[in-house]
Parts: structure tokens; C-alpha cells; sequence
């Protein structure tokens, strides 16, 4: 029997490693990407949002960026990294590519001392037949003169244009497409947008994100924004694949509960983000722990109940992270609650968690992919009503909502005690999160919304042009 035992898991662990082979690059693209979506009102805001027919899955149908073939498109990213701008912007990459684009690349600001991420990211791109150059340099010139298009990556990519193209800036920014996923205040300055009025357009990942930039530009920099289009991501086939297969979650699911020592019949509730006060990892400690006193308060019989933090990074060293752990030591809750290191895959902590808490701060997440990644899962949702986030949950369907901030505490303690009370309650909102992915949030919807923006963005600059 014991040797049966060991046989049983030895196989489990090379199915499980097969599996993270299959989504490496979805879920590569999946752990620092944020982003969200809504009906929020827009009153009068002057935002184009394509409402592009969904069309059918990419794969059984022409890709609706076919009208790529053969474009030149050079990629602008301030940086080449883990976190969600560039990884996004490599998606993108991927998309032209599939369809016989010629994409060229450079980062603004490349260290020079290149680590093991940056130089598996480039190599990832050159060996999808991206053409990597360098962020300065006549050749780089040459490719934005000569590009049909010219994708700028985050607001922070906007210096590049008067340090390298200098006086052939005026030549190139009416066929640039300006990508912006910032929610922050410190992004609106003139050394970084002081172009944006003049490029073909501008791309935002929510209704609420484009609002923000709308009225911050205005009030802020006296300026209006260009032609805007709102483009909600999509979970790509990939992470799809491994969501929708069963067999898949549960080798899985029993994996990385085996590794943190939970049993199959106890509750997670796990937040999936870099550890930092703006994702509110600590009101999240905090909720839980009321949680816990409520149950005990209440007298209610429920399987034990864990939180798990997967992004910690104690190499390096923030005070913020040491507060956490402190937290959870004085208030003795070591055995419930898990701090799981950055990884570049998230399906697995995805297939073995029983709801998903989004609990960005202040004006939330531009738009939290890793929300419609746990939908796709079938995991209800606890998020803060801000953001993007308000886009992609509809409270008391796909999940529950909850302030931001200290008011926030009591009522998600209450949404986990609710969720993991009702627990048909908790599968439904987990299945119509499901769903909803289905109806809005996969590659082909994301594809067919960039293609709507690609077209408009090439007319506007062939119309340029001619003129």
C-alpha cells in the first residue's frame, strides 16, 4: 500500500508539472496583470466605447485582426518586466503575430543589469518572432518612421518620444495608439503625456479608468484627451483550457493543499496580488480574523476556514509585508493563515481556493484580470466597490462588494461568514461568474475590441497621411 501511495503521488506531481508547462504563458501573463470592468454611468464623458459585435471563438472563424498581415507595428513598454503593462502588451504581440505581423519591440528603460525575468521574457518574444530592438538608435527611428502603427504602453512611456524621436515626433504621433493603465495621480505630467491630445487615440481598460483620465487631464493639465476607446480584457484560451477541465483542477486543487496543509473539506479565501498596502492585503487580515470572531460569536458549525496571500516577496524586506506577518503571530492565526511567494502560475492557487478576495485600495484596479481568471475557475468574488473591479462583479450574482478602506472590514468579514455559510449560494455566484467570463471575457472578445480600435487608429493615420 505504501508504495502504491508513493507511485500515486509521484504521478500526480508529473501530471501537475505537464499542467504548468501547458499555461506557462497564460498564467506568466496572469500573476501581475490587473484590470476590471462595469456599466458605469458616463454622463457626458466623450469616450468612444466600440460596441463590437463578441463574434465567435478565435480558431473556428478568421481572426479579426487578420487585417494585420503584413502591417509593420512597433511596441513601445517603459519597461520589460513581471508586472501587468508589460505582460499585456506581450499579448498583444503574441495576437499580431498569429495573424503575419511584423512587430518590433523596445523598452524605454532597460536596466543594465538585465535579470533572469527580463532575459526569459525577450527570448519568450524573439522566439514568437518578435524583432527586439534597442530603446535608442537610428534603427529604432527608422521602424517608428516606417510603422503603419506605434502602440505607447502606459503613460510613463510618453518621455520616450521627445528623447529618441525628437524632431520626428510630429511625423509620428498621428498614427500612434496610446495604451494607458494607470489609475494614479503621479501619472499626470507633462514630461509623460504632454502628446496625448495629438496622437490617433487612446486605449483604457475601463469605463471607470478612461472617466478618471478624462476629467484628470482636463482639470489637471488644462487638455482634452484624444479619440478614446475602451477595450476590457479577455482570459486567454490557455488558462481556459486548464479552467474548464476537472481532472486538470483537482490534481491541482489537491496539490497545493497538500503544500500548505489544508484539508479538502476546509474553506480558502485567498487574495492574488504583489504584496503592497494599495492591494489591501491588510485590511483583507484583518476582515478575516473578524470573520473568525463572528463564527465564534454566532456559535456556527463550519469547516475550518484559511486566507491565503500568495505574492509575498520577504527578499525584499518591506515593512509593509513584516506588518502582515506580525498580525497574524499576534493574533495567533499561524495555522490559518498562508503566505505563498510570487510565481508566474496562478491556475494552481486558482483551482485549489473556494473564493477569490480583489481588495485593491483607493481607486481600485484599472481593471483585475485576475478577477475574470478566478470566474473563469468558477470562484465567487469579494471585491471592493471601486475601479474596475465594479465592471467585472455584479454584486450579490458573481460576487459581493464591499467599501474600500477601514469601512470595508466589517462587511467583508460578513460576505466571508455569508459565502462560507450558504454554500449553494457560494457554487451559484461561482457558476454565473463562469458564465459571464463565457459571454464577455475570453481572447476572441478581447481580439474582436482591439481589432474595432486597430481599424479606426489605421484609418485616422491613413486619412493623415493623405491629406
Amino acid at each position: 500500500m505504501a508504495k502504491h501511495s508513493v507511485g500515486w503521488v509521484a504521478a500526480q506531481k508529473r501530471w501537475l508539472l505537464a499542467l504548468l508547462v501547458m499555461v506557462s504563458l497564460s498564467t506568466l501573463i496572469a500573476f501581475f496583470i490587473r484590470a476590471a470592468f462595469d456599466t458605469c454611468d458616463r454622463g457626458g464623458l466623450d469616450v468612444v466605447d466600440k460596441r463590437v459585435p463578441l463574434g465567435a471563438p478565435i480558431g473556428t472563424s478568421p481572426s479579426p485582426l487578420s487585417f494585420m498581415k503584413s502591417k509593420l507595428v512597433l511596441l513601445v513598454s517603459h519597461e520589460l518586466s513581471l508586472s501587468g503593462g508589460p505582460l499585456l502588451l506581450m499579448e498583444l504581440a503574441f495576437l499580431l503575430r498569429g495573424v503575419g505581423t511584423e512587430v518590433y519591440w523596445v523598452t524605454t528603460m532597460k536596466s543594465s543589469d538585465t535579470d533572469a525575468a527580463t532575459y526569459s521574457l525577450e527570448h519568450k518574444m524573439l522566439d514568437r518572432g518578435v524583432q527586439v530592438l534597442s530603446e535608442n538608435g537610428q534603427e529604432t527611428i527608422n521602424t517608428a518612421l516606417k510603422a503603419d502603427l506605434v502602440v505607447l504602453n502606459t503613460a510613463v512611456s510618453g518621455k520616450w518620444l521627445d528623447v529618441v524621436l525628437r524632431e520626428n515626433v510630429p511625423r509620428v504621433l498621428p498614427k500612434v495608439l496610446w495604451w494607458i493603465h494607470e489609475m494614479r495621480g503621479h501619472y499626470f505630467k507633462l514630461d509623460y503625456v504632454k502628446h496625448l491630445p495629438l496622437v490617433a487615440g487612446s486605449m483604457i481598460d475601463s469605463h471607470v479608468t478612461a472617466e478618471y483620465w478624462e476629467n484628470r487631464t482636463r482639470e489637471r493639465l488644462g487638455f482634452k484627451m484624444p479619440e478614446t476607446f475602451v477595450v476590457h480584457l479577455g482570459n486567454s484560451k490557455e488558462l481556459m483550457e486548464v479552467a474548464e477541465d476537472n481532472v486538470a483542477k483537482r490534481v491541482l486543487r489537491e496539490h497545493v493543499r497538500e503544500s500548505l496543509g489544508v484539508r479538502s473539506e476546509e474553506l480558502v479565501f485567498a487574495i492574488i496580488n504583489s504584496v503592497s498596502r494599495g492591494k489591501g492585503q491588510d485590511l483583507f487580515l484583518r476582515s478575516f480574523f473578524e470573520s473568525l470572531r463572528l463564527i465564534q460569536e454566532k456559535k456556527l458549525q463550519l469547516p475550518k476556514m484559511h486566507a491565503v496571500i500568495v505574492g509575498s516577496d520577504m527578499t525584499a524586506h518591506t515593512k509593509f509585508e513584516h506588518e502582515l506577518r506580525n498580525f497574524v503571530t499576534m493574533k495567533k492565526i499561524q495555522d490559518r493563515v498562508h503566505f505563498v511567494d510570487k510565481t508566474l502560475t496562478v491556475a494552481p492557487y486558482l483551482a485549489a481556493i473556494d473564493v477569490l478576495v480583489q481588495n485593491s485600495q483607493a481607486r481600485g484596479e484599472c481593471f483585475g484580470r485576475i478577477t475574470i481568471e478566478a470566474m473563469a475557475f468558477q470562484l465567487p468574488v469579494l471585491g471592493t466597490a471601486a475601479g474596475g473591479t465594479t465592471e467585472i462583479v455584479v454584486n450579490g450574482t458573481t460576487g459581493l462588494l464591499h467599501p474600500v478602506g477601514k469601512a470595508g472590514i466589517a462587511p467583508l468579514a460578513n460576505n466571508m461568514v455569508k459565502l462560507a455559510t450558504h454554500v449553494e449560494r457560494r457554487l451559484t455566484m461561482g457558476k454565473r461568474g463562469y458564465e459571464r467570463v463565457k459571454e464577455r471575457f475570453l481572447e476572441h472578445h478581447m481580439a474582436n475590441r482591439i481589432a474595432a480600435v486597430l481599424k479606426e487608429v489605421l484609418r485616422k493615420s491613413n486619412s493623415h497621411s493623405d491629406s
